[in-house]
């Protein structure tokens, strides 16, 4: 097999991919490709582009998160951004150029692309993306994917040689590869592997065979792999993971997402493992209710990790390489894994961790097919026997006061992101003993200036029913709403929200008769204010700790100060920004007093009125913020 399957040259490759599939598919490519970091953009683009060029032939992508770099909002934000997108993804990054076409409106008519998973917020009045969005649960995609007849699957893989022997990984994403190929036993795909000389080899499932792959393309894919930049964490953020990290108990199996709230939980259980003093000190300050106090005894703990962690995560991301580095992922399970993922997506660094573990880091990392990460499928015995004590971690967006959570979409029916695998995670939770599904949401959201509260009445869309409904955290605490009945849950529920909604929320539950009219609010839990979470945190952070960034930053100290300006400006209402504006055009800011920031921004000199009017904006942030 001399290796007519290998080649360097990209046209070659579309040449035989086209070619081999239209021998059989009637003019018809019906592509596959992982979500994330697995795809090969290159090839995806070329493929993309022959297909385009040429109308008698159609083309079907199947896929999730598409990822691409971020796109700037505003003139500042284009300042501000280039120069950091340029080191963050290099100038070489391909953007999937069909992602390009479907946000421009763009998208030829003999092309259709079909995703079950947006990155976030991105594709949310995207009219072709939203027509074409799949919901499905996360272990059901290789069925449905494989009822639409795929013929070709594009993965990007890793590649290394031992004893003069090429040997080949997934690496990223066998989570959908695997079941879809099996799915598709009786009439396979076409499969392409392209090689990515940066992408980690990891063990598992992902090892797989060079007979796995038709055609593998080299040498064609050396950009740097899209790293997701490390998100400022709130002191919201910081409550919420604090609250989260006293319901993981030791011994036990851990499961999280990626975000400012996964890495506010993470930190918060490596202080709870390092600086247990502290941890404690700050429970003292943040737990006021013995609700609270008694679920950490039922369900976690405020003591350092002895016996350790094991992850089991669809999602392996920094947080489980910082748990790792921390000593606290450390509990294993056979053959000495101690984390077990289906995909892994984050920082740079991540990467490069991944990429030169030692020897016993690497043989504990176990990447394989999602159904063994979101179910029981298969191996049920075995797995209840691993997933002890295990706490599942999901966020959402607002949570109805009956329980149900809505986390991927809005009431109009426009998908944010996608269930992904959270609904599986949270009905697994009920399945094993002593597991749990933890939901973490922020009790308000800002818009155009304006606050609402995140809990509410009822909403016109669900992600979770509310017949699922298990442990809720906002930064003001963590209910116990399992089992409950309606009435115990809207009044857990209520004990949580901002204290500027309860009332309303109070007054709509009697009107419905959910609640008892002689039922008022305990004065504990009316101080559930911004001001007091930040007030809490105060003494923490002069000891160096609770950071924004808690896991450093991707921006320079200078770049810092100017994304907490723009992130200011961008919490003003229309009429607060003309307010801020007229503000600014009347200040006496002296512009040396920020040299280094506007130099970065290239406002130190400005050359027209609009510039002008920038510059004392942007001034009047950096002094504020």
């Amino acid at each position: 097999m001399q290796n007519n399957k290998y080649t360097n040259n990209l046209k070659t490759c579309v040449d035989q991919i086209v070619g081999q599939i239209l021998k059989s598919s009637k003019n018809k490519i019906i592509v596959a490709t992982p979500l994330g970091l697995g795809k090969p953009n290159v090839l995806l683009n070329a493929v993309y582009n022959e297909v385009k060029n040429n109308p008698s032939l159609e083309l079907e992508i199947h896929t999730a998160l598409s990822l691409a770099r971020p796109k700037p909002k505003s003139d500042l934000e284009a300042k501000f951004i280039k120069l950091f997108i340029e080191r963050q993804f290099g100038k070489d990054y391909p953007d999937l150029e069909y992602v390009s076409d479907l946000k421009s409106n763009n998208l030829p008519k003999n092309i259709s692309v079909n995703e079950f998973y947006f990155q976030s917020g991105a594709m949310i009045n995207i009219e072709q993306a939203q027509r074409h969005l799949t919901s499905v649960n996360y272990t059901h995609v290789p069925r449905d994917m494989a009822s639409r007849g795929v013929n070709a699957l594009l993965l990007l893989i890793a590649e290394r040689t031992v004893n003069g022997k090429k040997e080949f990984s997934l690496s990223c994403n066998p989570d959908i590869t695997l079941d879809l190929l099996d799915a598709l036993k009786n009439n396979p795909p076409l499969v392409v592997g392209v090689t990515h000389p940066d992408l980690p080899f990891l063990e598992g499932e992902a090892h797989v065979s060079e007979d796995l792959f038709d055609i593998i393309l080299e040498n064609q894919s050396n950009h740097k792999l899209f790293a997701i930049p490390k998100a400022i964490v709130s002191d919201t953020d910081f409550a919420i993971g604090f609250h989260a990290s006293t319901l993981i108990k030791d011994n036990g199996t851990l499961q999280i997402g990626i975000g400012s709230l996964s890495d506010s939980l993470v930190y918060s259980t490596i202080i709870r493992h390092q600086k247990t003093h502290v941890y404690k000190d700050l429970a003292n300050k943040l737990i006021i209710s013995d609700k609270h106090k008694n679920l950490i005894s039922k369900v976690g703990g405020m003591d350092s990790f002895k016996e350790g962690l094991f992850g089991a995560s669809e999602m392996v991301m920094d947080g489980f390489m910082h748990l790792r580095k921390a000593g606290i992922l450390k509990r294993t399970v056979e053959d000495k894994c101690y984390l077990r993922g289906a995909f892994f997506l984050g920082s740079s660094e991540l990467y490069s961790w991944l990429k030169n573990l030692s020897q016993e880091d690497f043989q504990g990392i176990e990447m394989t097919r999602v159904t063994k990460i979101n179910d029981l499928y298969g191996e049920e015995q075995k797995l209840r026997k691993q997933l002890v004590n295990a706490r599942f971690f999901n966020t959402c967006m607002n949570m109805s006061l009956l329980g149900a959570a809505a986390s991927d979409g809005l009431e109009s029916g426009q998908i944010v992101s996608g269930v992904g695998g959270q609904y599986n995670f949270v009905a697994m939770a009920h399945e094993l003993e002593n597991g749990r599904s933890i939901l973490m949401l922020r009790s308000t959201r800002t818009k155009n200036g304006k606050t609402s509260s995140n809990i509410v009445w009822g909403y016109g869309y669900c992600t979770i029913p509310r017949h699922l409904r298990d442990i809720v955290i906002t930064e003001y605490g963590a209910r116990d709403i399992r089992g409950k009945n309606d009435e115990d849950v809207i009044i857990s529920l209520i004990q949580i929200a901002d204290s500027r909604f309860q009332d309303e929320l109070i007054e709509t539950a009697k009107k419905y008769g959910k609640l008892s009219k002689t039922y008022h609010l305990d004065p504990i839990f009316k101080q559930n204010l911004p001001a007091n979470i930040s007030k809490a945190f105060e003494s923490i952070k002069k000891e160096g700790l609770y950071k924004p960034f808690p896991f450093g930053s991707d921006f320079t100290d200078v770049e810092e100060r100017i994304v907490f300006a723009l992130k200011k400006l961008k919490n003003k209402s229309k009429l607060g920004l003309v307010i801020e504006l007229a503000k600014s055009l009347f200040s006496r800011i002296d512009p040396t007093e920020y040299k280094e920031e506007l130099t970065r921004m290239d406002l130190l000199q400005t050359k027209s009125f609009k510039e002008k009017a920038y510059q004392k904006l942007l001034l009047l942030m950096l002094k504020w913020s």
